[in-house]
């Protein structure tokens, strides 16, 4: 591996790529990744071969789930799964097929309101729609930094140029962060607002819209919209302005050019989702679009038609949608799309069982996941992760949580397998579709991570629910998750009828093909039985009280928000040198006003403290910060004993989440609250 650069030729990135895809090259030569099969013994660890590892696993994963019940092992799968052909498709034969109602992964800390507001309102938690960021004339951002991510929920190539195009054709930007964040500085405004405070602001811009008259009833039908302006109405602009420190003219202000603008989308991200009220902000965000008539419209918030439908798929793994259908067995927190919200691994864990209906957790297996830094209460979850009988994780790294395992079942490089992006294709600001081959061939004595799950998959003997999959171990290896795609292609949108679009058609146009701007979708594409989109659903409705007893008071103290570098944005990216190059970047952000108080100076040291713990860190003090708000970035803190990454364990640093409290979740969606929390800040 000499070098990665962007494809110029390509349509949709036009030679655009972030430092994370060159990093790939760090990857596929980084000397502490593992490529063969670990096994724990004490504190040391040894190779075994593949079939050993294999037989091993399966051995003491089924001789459990025989003593104890299939909720006796648990499964996590984390962040890269969604940027994995492989584990998208042939991973879920293993990881959905387990059986187990313990089952989590992470997108309880970044995502699920989001899905949740999709499930209820559009039918299906797979239609997330996208902003049309091409075609808008104002694009209000809340929660969401895309210069920092590149768009999330949002997949956008070269996102500050699309931003700057909605300037260069007369177009506003808007973002509204309790930090003036890197896309803030290039905005034409940026508003403060409070953490966790987003669905009173949003209530009031529909009560806005409401009282104004300024409600566009668009050419798509829906049900819940005078529940909607009933709840609205008990949120004017007056109260949301003293609970979230935006002023009440303002309010008005982006309630009427959104409704006012014939192209506009108000975009919500992650800000939005892990806060005490992500569950409400995200259905908010998706009902003031509907309500001003820029829901499934160009301009405003779109579904994309992607080559590959993962409606099928969902469908055929059964998570289209779920919600509630049973609750942890400890704390009693809701199941969304056949998963729990990991703030309960830990409890599931640590509590013994009472019966079969109630079994404790004795086993796990971990796919691509690091929680022990990217969940709340690290420290509880190492605790619980050493007492457990038996765990294996499929993973390149010894890592935070992975040093915990009894067996590591490495893949291979990411350059070695072949790439269609199944997942982030469905969330794109324009339908394109790429095939990328393996760059090199992987070794005889590697595995892909889907031949790792295939073959625990045929050991553990589970069930299967994918097209075709009574087909014997050995063709399904052989025909690998390309046949799936290639089906994919062939019954999608695009590959019906004579010469349509199949797996061979896109290897034949290696820079990819455009297949064209978003279009209005609905109301076919809603999974509905009406047919409609659900504007006001009842669970939703339900939680408005406990928004009023949190807020019957302005909030006061400080609170702690994360964020985000272009660089580095999850804990797996950090064993890249070029990556964590630079001056350090787990810092504590601090208003002057704050800072002054606290007896902080400028690269000095703080204390930032809950009643969970303490860390310290670098002060930077910054007017960019709202006052009474500090911002700390997740992922960091890698001088854990037994971690073995060099690069990550050079680079000074501290988990936030050893303080965050692991109880404080939203209570309509279990996500745990990375935003928002408070804490206490003194000079260390």
């Amino acid at each position: 591996m000499v070098s990665v650069r962007g494809d110029d030729a390509d349509p949709f990135s036009k030679g655009y790529i972030c430092p994370k895809g060159t990093a790939l090259a760090d990857l596929h030569a980084d000397p502490d990744r593992l490529t063969r099969p670990l096994l724990r013994e004490g504190t040391s660890w040894k190779e075994l071969g593949w079939d050993e590892a294999f037989d091993l696993v399966a051995r003491r994963l089924n001789g459990i789930r025989a003593a104890y019940g299939k909720d006796a092992v648990a499964v996590y799968q984390g962040n890269p799964v969604a940027h994995n052909l492989g584990l998208l498709t042939y991973g879920q034969l293993l990881l959905r097929n387990m059986g187990t109602r313990n089952a989590y992964s992470s997108f309880s800390l970044d995502s699920l309101p989001h899905m949740l507001a999709a499930f209820t309102m559009f039918g299906s938690q797979i239609l997330l729609p996208v902003p049309d960021i091409d075609r808008t004339d104002l694009m209000i951002c809340l929660g969401a930094n895309p210069h920092a991510s590149n768009g999330s929920i949002m997949t956008a190539p070269d996102v500050k140029a699309r931003l700057q195009a909605i300037r260069a054709r007369g177009g506003k930007v808007i973002v509204l962060d309790p930090r003036r964040t890197e896309t803030a500085a290039k905005a034409d405004r940026h508003l403060f607002v409070r953490p966790g405070t987003d669905a009173a602001l949003l209530l009031a811009m529909i009560d806005v819209l409401f009282t104004e008259q300024l409600v566009t009833r668009g050419r798509v039908g829906t049900t819940g919209e005078d529940d909607l302006r009933a709840a609205a109405a008990a949120w004017p602009p007056e109260r949301a302005a003293k609970v979230t420190g935006v002023a009440a003219d303002d309010i008005r202000e982006l309630a009427r050019a959104l409704a006012t603008t014939p192209r506009a989308v108000l975009y919500g991200r992650l800000g939005v989702c892990v806060q005490e009220f992500g569950g409400l902000a995200a259905w908010l965000c998706y009902a003031i679009n509907a309500l001003t008539g820029h829901l499934d419209e160009p301009g405003g918030l779109m579904f994309t038609t992607p080559a590959a439908d993962p409606i099928p798929l969902a469908r055929a793994l059964g998570i289209e949608g779920s919600f509630g259908q049973w609750h942890s067995r400890v704390s009693g927190k809701p199941e969304f799309g056949r998963e729990l919200p990991i703030s309960a691994l830990a409890e599931e864990i640590e509590t013994p069982g009472d019966g079969e209906s109630k079994v404790q957790i004795r086993a796990l297996l971990t796919c691509a996941g690091n929680p022990v830094l990217s969940a709340p209460g690290g420290p509880r979850l190492e605790r619980a992760l050493a007492s457990l009988d038996f765990m294996v994780s499929i993973d390149p790294y010894l890592n935070e949580t992975t040093r915990f395992a009894n067996v590591i079942l490495p893949p291979a490089s990411p350059l070695t397998r072949p790439h269609f992006d199944l997942a982030l294709n469905t969330l794109a600001v324009r339908n394109v579709a790429k095939y990328s081959p393996p760059t090199f061939e992987r070794a005889a004595d590697t595995r892909h991570d889907w031949e790792i799950c295939l073959a625990l998959w045929t050991r553990l003997g589970l069930p299967g629910k994918l097209p075709g999959i009574r087909l014997a171990e050995r063709t399904l290896a052989k025909l690998g998750p390309e046949a799936i795609v290639d089906l994919a292609l062939r019954t999608g949108p695009y590959g019906v009828g004579r010469g349509g679009l199949s797996l061979a058609k896109l290897k034949r146009a290696p820079h990819g093909l455009d297949l064209g701007p978003l279009t209005p979708r609905l109301p076919a594409r809603l999974r509905t039985p009406d047919k409609k989109v659900h504007l006001a659903p009842a669970l939703y409705l339900a939680d408005l009280a406990r928004l009023d007893r949190a807020f019957a008071q302005p909030p006061s103290g400080l609170v702690m928000i994360g964020r985000r570098d272009l660089r580095s944005n999850n804990s797996w990216m950090h064993n890249s040198q070029r990556l964590v190059k630079g001056p350090p970047r787990c810092t504590l952000l601090i208003h002057p006003d704050d800072a002054s108080a606290r007896g902080l100076a400028e690269g000095g040291t703080a204390k930032v403290s809950t009643r969970h713990g303490a860390i310290e860190l670098p002060v930077e003090i910054t007017a960019d910060m709202m006052p009474g708000v500090v911002s700390i970035p997740h992922g960091w803190g890698h001088a854990r004993p037994g971690v073995k990454l060099r690069v990550a364990q050079s680079v000074p640093g501290v988990s936030v989440n050893d303080i965050l409290d692991p109880a404080r979740i939203d209570e309509l969606s279990g996500t745990s609250v990375l935003t928002g929390q408070p804490v206490e800040v003194s000079r260390a």
